[in-house]
This record gives structure tokens, sequence and C-alpha cells, in this order.
């Protein structure tokens, strides 16, 4: 009984990681068993990291949040606090920017969170 390779899909499998692996350096994107543990690394690099940026974006807004608070003489968990029990209900990264952008409009959220 004769042997059958697929070579079409074979190659087309292959080429698919050697296209993902380009502009890499030296053998990892010339040879395809280090190209194609290199793209998937990344991949895995890829899929991690999205996760992470969502985190560290909603660190960096707390920060913002937090420092633009201290400005007008109030903590990050007494102004989130007031704002819950105002019913005003803005995410943290609209919050960020309008601390970052527009200072008085921030004041003006700040007093409704102190008078709560």
């Amino acid at each position: 009984m004769p042997r059958i390779t697929n070579n079409v899909a074979a190659h087309r499998r292959r080429k698919k990681y050697m296209l993902a692996a380009r502009g890499y350096f030296g053998s990892r994107s010339k040879t395809y068993r280090i190209a194609r543990q290199t793209v998937e690394r990344g991949l895995a690099f890829a899929f991690r990291d999205r996760k992470q940026n969502k985190r560290q974006f909603r660190r960096l807004w707390i920060v913002r949040i937090n420092a633009a608070c201290r400005l007008n003489d109030m903590s990050y968990s007494k102004f989130i606090n007031g704002l819950h029990k105002a019913n005003v209900d803005i995410n943290r990264k609209t919050l960020a920017h309008l601390a970052w952008h527009d200072a008085t409009a921030f004041a003006k959220l700040v007093e409704i969170a102190k008078s709560n």
C-alpha cells in the first residue's frame, strides 16, 4: 500500500507559521521548527497580555483619579463611595479622563461626592 502524504495541506500549514514569523531575527524567521515555537509563544503572550492590559489601564485610571481627589482634599475611596451613594454611574476611564483634562468638571463631581 503506498504512503499518502497531503503535501498541499502540509505546505499551507507550514506557510502560515512562516508568514507569521516574518520580521523575526535569524533562524526564528527561517527555520520552520523554531519559527513555529516562537509564533506559538508570541500568541500565548498576546493572549495573556490582552488581559493584563485591562488590569494595567484600570490601575492607571485609579492612580489618576486618586491624584485628582487628593488635590480636592478627598481620598479615592471616599470619592467612589460618595459617587455610589449619589447614584452617579461614571466608569473609571471617564473619571480619569475628566481628572486629566477637565479639572473643573472633576471638582464638581468631588463636591457631589462630598455632599453624600
